[in-house]
């Protein structure tokens, strides 16, 4: 996966993208910029979203959501540990079969 771009490079574009006059195309600004359109579209789409122009999460909303999930996998990771310890441990304490103790 590619590097991305840095914040300053993607708000510089996203400004000019944005207070560009009627004749200057995306495409024009992708070109000048060395990026894909696509690339400069999503970058407008979010920048709307985080400045609460249309519906969506926020970066800030979407980083959050990636470190909850990132946490709840790590939580179930340790859950099953333990689970699997705790079956371990109540196995090894039953007494085995065929003892003779009385």
């Amino acid at each position: 996966m590619p590097q991305p771009y840095p914040k300053e490079f993607r708000d510089d574009v996203v400004r000019v993208a944005s207070n560009r006059d009627e004749k200057t195309t995306i495409a024009q600004i992708a070109k000048d910029f060395g990026v894909h359109e696509g690339t400069i579209a999503k970058w407008l789409r979010q920048a709307d979203i985080d400045a609460g122009n249309k519906p969506g999460n926020t970066t800030d909303e979407s980083a959050e959501l990636r470190e909850l999930r990132r946490r709840t996998r790590l939580l179930e990771q340790e859950n099953e540990v333990l689970r699997r310890a705790a079956a371990y441990l109540s196995q090894a304490n039953l007494p085995s079969k065929g003892s003779t103790r009385s």
